[in-house]
């Protein structure tokens, strides 16, 4: 624990400007960020009796070693530096919302020639028009439904558009009326495009005045005896007001707003967000968040509203905005958010009529999450808990394994040899922290060496780590001298993003035979400048998990012992009568059946067991996939589709001359030739087989057998 003196600037360092600033541990990771419009008269309030500090804000500065700040010209950029901060570092300090589930929105493609209207998720991108969220992706296409009789746009996949051109035929919903068919040309892109913002502006809410114009040329169809124009368009008339039925009336027509409710205890807190467009309730979602930092009512609507917010440019953000309390520094807040609108938004609290009304229905719903929330976490928060005790009791630890880590190797006889890497902190899984390994020291099946090498590298990782902080000391596992021979490349290691990272931090050994010392830096890797992230492998976890038995144990603790490792408890868990073995112990523990511990550490091992052989199966389907053209430096995947497009199959590219190869457009010679080299040096393909019948089955088109 750190002594906040220690790191305090001197009397007259810190500006009295409005900045943002942070706080670093002593590994150089930000754990906090906050704004302040005098950074000198905010600062000072950490610096403080600790005993008057917050249990947390005492927690967060004894946590940190060191502190910085960004002087700024104004709140609001100050304001929006916090926010891009928060979203790079990821404090811990932090409150952070997080979302339950991807709500999903009804989207339409304005950036397409003939947009779409469908359903979609995660993130927002360019040119597409959301409306939403919704709460079930079922009553969006409910709604569309019955819209598509008025406005017939365009739903289905780009697949299916190109398929209806190219024979000439719309599908089902151009027959019957809920397609316009702009893929047959039955209207031209213009036409389509009309349609496509009538239904924008009907969603948006700018109902009344298009129902009006319908209801106005089904009298004047009636009044030429035009009746079958006038029955379909009094069909369209109530299908529209069934969709509008399906959003509740709670304010004037013109009204946009959002309005956001709050409800807390002294842990936790819970947001509700109604999307009010056209006076209509559009779309609803909340969060629940643990209360990590000091925070108020105030502070935790300001970092509500930058969650909202922080990506959203133009009517993505509203007129208004209502709030249970204003934060800390409105008009900063109503600034930035004006700017990310491009006009004036007004930021809030309902005092009377109807937006009172509905605030206190948003509060009601924000309550109800909360209680909801507490319920469903007090029985896991318990069970949990109990798990990490039962496991620390049967393993003789001196504390609840509070990060787990998991190893498990995958292949199939031999080859295609993978291992994965899971990660558990608090007993919940800690995807973004998981990785997956190619075994490279050697060639076949051998999980015993391939777990002594995958434990090695992944802790010498952390001793490299543990080097560039200053925190390694001097010692056998950190001078063992190494040939230069011995050394190669920093391993290639796949994160669970399926990213290679290769950073060249370190050089590292070829892995020996097992048992064979491994190799450690001679030299530190040189230093690269510290930009606060969480490292990868920087953390050690307090129990490691094998998947296997004595032998699997046996070699990740000498994995660990050649390291110089000693403060990081080993087990495995053999699937065969679930025991869980220990280094250096004859006989397994063995935990009741109906153990809360035997449970976590079984989630845990089929966790990276389902980690590996996903990964180990992609890696097969890669490799069966592959083809002699991979091997051409430069040639994407469209110039070889290219290729086997215009010759049909491998085999005849293979037999093509290189003026030939030259004739397919996109393909100079040099490439041509790269390509003819390739085909040729590369092995025949062993002739597939008729098992039926025996007969040799003919290469025919793509590299494929047919």
């Amino acid at each position: 624990m750190a002594d906040p003196s220690s790191y305090r600037p001197k009397p007259g360092q810190i500006p009295d400007s409005p900045g943002v600033y942070k706080f670093r541990d002593e590994h150089r990771r930000v754990i906090y960020v906050g704004k302040a419009k005098s950074l000198r008269q905010r600062l000072a309030n950490y610096f403080q009796d600790l005993s008057g500090l917050h249990p947390r804000t005492r927690t967060m500065v004894t946590t940190a070693a060191s502190v910085e700040w960004t002087v700024v010209s104004t709140e609001v950029e100050a304001l929006q530096l916090e926010y891009s901060w928060i979203k790079e570092f990821d404090p811990r300090f932090n409150v952070k919302y997080r979302d339950d589930k991807s709500y999903p929105y009804l989207a339409v493609t304005l950036n397409e020639e003939f947009p779409r209207v469908q359903v979609m998720r995660g993130a927002k991108k360019k040119g597409v028009r959301y409306f939403g969220p919704y709460g079930h992706a079922w009553a969006i296409r409910e709604t569309v439904d019955l819209m598509l009789r008025v406005f017939p746009v365009r739903t289905c996949s780009a697949g299916v558009f190109k398929n209806a051109a190219r024979t000439g035929r719309p599908c089902l919903l151009g027959y019957i009326g809920k397609c316009s068919a702009p893929c047959v040309g039955r209207v031209t892109p213009e036409e389509h495009r009309e349609l496509a913002d009538d239904f924008c502006d009907f969603m948006a809410g700018r109902t009344g005045t298009y129902i009006r114009r319908l209801e106005k040329d089904m009298m004047a169809a009636a009044e030429e005896m035009e009746y079958e124009r006038a029955a379909r368009l009094r069909d369209d008339v109530e299908a529209l007001k069934r969709a509008m039925e399906k959003s509740a009336v709670v304010l004037a027509d013109a009204t946009d707003a959002d309005l956001i409710a709050v409800a807390e205890d002294e842990l936790e807190a819970a947001v509700q967000i109604f999307h009010v467009r056209g006076g209509r309730v559009r779309g609803q979602r909340g969060w629940v968040t643990d209360k990590v930092e000091n925070v108020d009512t105030s502070g935790l609507v300001e970092h509500a509203l930058q969650q909202l917010y922080g990506e959203e440019t133009g009517d993505s953000v509203p007129k208004e905005v209502l709030v249970p309390a204003l934060p800390e520094d409105p008009e900063a807040v109503s600034q930035w958010l004006a700017d990310r609108r491009g006009s004036q938004v007004s930021l809030r609290i309902p005092q009377r009529g109807d937006k009172k009304d509905l605030m206190a229905t948003v509060q009601r719903n924000a309550q109800q999450a909360l209680g909801l929330h507490k319920t469903k976490r007090a029985s896991d928060l318990t069970t949990r808990s109990r798990a990490l005790e039962e496991i620390a009791e049967a393993l003789g630890l001196d504390t609840a394994p509070l990060r787990i880590e998991c190893f498990d190797i995958s292949h199939l006889q031999g080859d295609d040899v993978v291992a994965s890497m899971v990660v558990f902190e608090d007993g919940l899984a800690r995807k973004g922290e998981y990785r997956r390994f190619q075994i490279k020291g050697f060639e076949g099946q051998d999980d015993v060496r391939s777990m002594h090498e995958v434990i090695s590298r992944r802790f010498r990782r952390y001793l490299q780590e543990k080097e560039r902080t200053g925190e390694w000391e001097e010692g056998p596992a950190a001078t063992g001298a190494v040939p230069a021979e011995d050394t190669v490349p920093a391993e290639d290691t796949v994160s669970a993003g399926g990213t290679v990272a290769a950073d060249g931090t370190a050089i590292v050994p070829a892995e020996a035979v097992a048992g064979a010392p491994p190799a450690v830096p001679a030299e530190p890797a040189e230093p690269r400048e510290d930009d606060g992230r969480p490292k990868r492998f920087a953390y050690p976890p307090q129990l490691l998990v094998v998947d296997g038995g004595q032998p699997q144990v046996a070699a990740a603790k000498r994995a660990l012992d050649e390291l110089g490792i000693d403060d990081i408890a080993v087990c495995g868990l053999a699937k065969r009568l679930e025991e869980v073995w220990l280094p250096d112990d004859d006989d397994p523990v063995v935990l009741p059946r109906s153990s809360e511990g035997l449970y976590l550490l079984q989630r845990v091992r089929d966790e990276a067991h389902r980690f590996a052989i996903t990964y180990q199966r992609a890696k097969r389907a890669k490799r069966i996939r592959s083809s002699p053209l991979d091997a051409v430096a430069g040639l994407g995947e469209t110039r070889k589709q290219a290729l086997i497009k215009h010759f049909g199959s491998v085999k005849k590219l293979k037999q093509a001359t290189i003026d030939e190869i030259c004739a397919v457009p996109g393909i100079g010679r040099r490439t041509a030739e790269s390509v003819a080299v390739a085909l040729a040096a590369a092995a025949p393909a062993t002739p597939a087989v008729n098992t039926a019948t025996g007969e040799i089955i003919e290469e025919d088109d793509g590299g494929s057998t047919t």
